[in-house]
């Protein structure tokens, strides 16, 4: 079943990024370590906002993650 963008919640975990980019939970920590990636740190957890995310998403196109 493939999920629209408003289907995730505001806030995404790696294991959104992991489900919505099809790659493993430790692929989808390494692309968010990445340089340009909307990275919020909370503590010791890693998220990103739906927006920021799906924003930088469509700026990777023809860009290798």
């Amino acid at each position: 079943m493939n999920k629209n963008m408003e289907d995730y919640p505001i806030v995404l975990t790696v294991e959104h990024l992991a489900e919505i980019l099809k790659v493993s939970k430790p692929k989808a920590y390494q692309i968010m370590d990445g340089a340009s990636f909307p990275l919020i740190k909370l503590g010791r957890n890693k998220r990103v906002t739906r927006e920021a995310f799906f924003e930088w998403l469509s700026c990777q196109e023809g860009n290798k993650l």
